[in-house]
């Protein structure tokens, strides 16, 4: 058994935009301004927040998920991720901040499952409370109250007030709170003029779309120096008992110390990333995974680049390639260029946005879309989502990155779906076990070495992911070396 005593806390909510994402961001550039070294995590499936709390932090930020990943997984990569070399400048030392999803309890079922909660008890780490207090006062510790007493075994180590309308309403449920709960108030957020982070279908507007992005992070700036209280929370931060890490959660001293830091430098393959503002939805974990076992990244995009370049496989992530629909069907090259490496056998693998980048046409309203034509598949954008939440699939069919009866954890979330599949040599590789899918409860479209899912996988949780992807472009590049010393 490993311990280490890591400053850590949750910010966590009572129910979905609560107003937790303004809360961290606000904490976190205020803890960097007083000169902490801060690392970041989001719990649960998701890219968006992910992407900004990344920026606030200027540091790559974590996915944790328990159901994709198992207890000891979810340890390792807080463990490892937490535990930066400082360098000689910061002297505030570090601190671990995790946004939660939802509210507190919220998982997947009534006992709340995989919820914010247990991710707070598996790292033993204290929650602060973003809460709504709009037209509310004395009843915010009702709320509170019932948090604390849900799991004793919760430490609820404090609550930033959002959206306070007057000094009266604040005064009043700050009293409250202290007497009946009998945790400080560690911030008053007032309600704003307006808001820093407006919101899209699918949450926030990722921050690679994002015009005014230094406006925003000066927004949060104020927000935290102005409204949260500094030494209130590094006090519940601090307060935290060291870290239990087990001998089965693989966590090694060396990785501690360096912090995940690649093991060679001797790339052997080259794996295209297709990586701009209309596709962004990776973790960070299926990049490091990569780079760790000798794959070099690269990255290109289709809305700028004109061919693809030398790579031994492409990986295509998620995103929003619906509001970059225009530009994507206008460069025909990079089209060309993708179809012909397709046909002399590049692997590639596309999740959900990637998906619908290879198909044959995107539909919005009664406008059409020129795509990739890789897949023949047309699909539409939806006012409503389509699916949403945690999936599961099992192998049934061959294909060129998973082995067969391979069962993998991941999830779904997408407004589009599929309006045509065309008669062409494709196949599916995913019975569907929970979750939608393409079609039929069938998903993972493959041609040639192509596989195209709405399932996105997460690396720590399905190693099998990155076994596949370095497997196929292996093979790959023996075959193009091949040919090679043959002319």
């Amino acid at each position: 058994m490993s311990n280490r005593k890591i400053p850590r806390l949750v910010v966590a909510g009572l129910r979905g935009g609560s107003g937790k994402t303004v809360v961290s961001l606000s904490l976190i550039t205020l803890l960097k301004n007083k000169g902490l070294q801060v690392s970041v995590f989001k719990k649960g499936p998701d890219y968006i927040d992910a992407g900004w709390l990344a920026r606030a932090a200027e540091v790559p930020c974590y996915n944790l998920d328990l159901f994709m990943m198992s207890p000891d997984q979810v340890l390792k990569s807080f463990a490892i991720h937490s535990t930066p070399p400082l360098p000689s400048f910061i002297k505030g030392g570090s601190i671990s901040i995790i946004e939660g999803n939802r509210g507190l309890y919220d998982g997947i079922d009534e006992k709340g499952s995989y919820s914010s909660a247990e991710l707070a008890k598996l790292v033993m780490a204290p929650v602060v409370l973003a809460v709504d207090c709009t037209k509310t006062t004395s009843t915010i510790a009702a709320l509170v109250l019932g948090c604390q007493k849900l799991d004793p075994d919760i430490i609820i180590g404090g609550v930033v007030l959002n959206r306070v309308a007057t000094v009266r309403q604040e005064d009043v449920i700050r009293k409250a709170i202290f007497s009946i709960c009998g945790i400080p108030v560690l911030g008053a957020i007032p309600r704003l003029q307006k808001d820093p982070f407006p919101e899209r279908h699918m949450g926030l507007v990722p921050h690679q779309e994002r015009g005014g992005i230094d406006e925003s992070m000066a927004a949060v700036r104020e927000i935290g120096e102005k409204y949260l209280d500094y030494d209130g929370i590094i006090k519940v931060a601090n307060s935290v008992d060291k870290l239990k890490l087990s001998e089965e959660s693989g966590v090694k001293s060396h990785e501690l110390n360096q912090k995940n830091k690649l093991q060679t430098h001797n790339f052997s393959l080259r794996i295209g990333i297709i990586r701009d503002s209309a596709f962004q939805f990776y973790y960070q974990e299926n990049f490091e995974e990569l780079e760790k076992r000798g794959a070099e990244l690269v990255e290109v995009s289709p809305l700028k680049d004109d061919r693809l370049p030398d790579i031994d496989a492409l990986y295509i992530g998620g995103g929003f390639p619906e509001t970059h629909a225009i530009a994507l069907a206008e460069n025909t090259k990079f089209k060309e260029s993708l179809h012909r490496l397709i046909e002399q056998g590049l692997p590639v693998y596309a999740e959900c946005g990637g998906l619908m980048y290879l198909g044959s046409n995107i539909r919005m309203g009664e406008k059409t879309y020129p795509m990739a034509g890789i897949l023949p598949v047309t699909f539409r954008l939806d006012k409503k989502p389509q699916a949403h939440g945690y999936s599961l699939v099992e192998v049934s069919r061959a294909n060129p990155f998973f082995p067969l009866r391979t069962v993998l954890k991941g999830h779904e979330f997408h407004y589009s779906r599929v309006m045509d599949v065309g008669e062409r040599d494709v196949t599916m590789a995913f019975t569907v076990k929970r979750g939608r899918g393409i079609r039929d409860k069938k998903d993972g479209m493959c041609y040639k070495n192509t596989f195209a899912t709405y399932t996105h996988l997460h690396a720590a949780g399905a190693p099998e992911w990155a076994d596949g992807m370095l497997k196929a472009a292996k093979e790959y590049k023996n075959k193009k070396d091949k040919m090679k010393n043959q002319n």
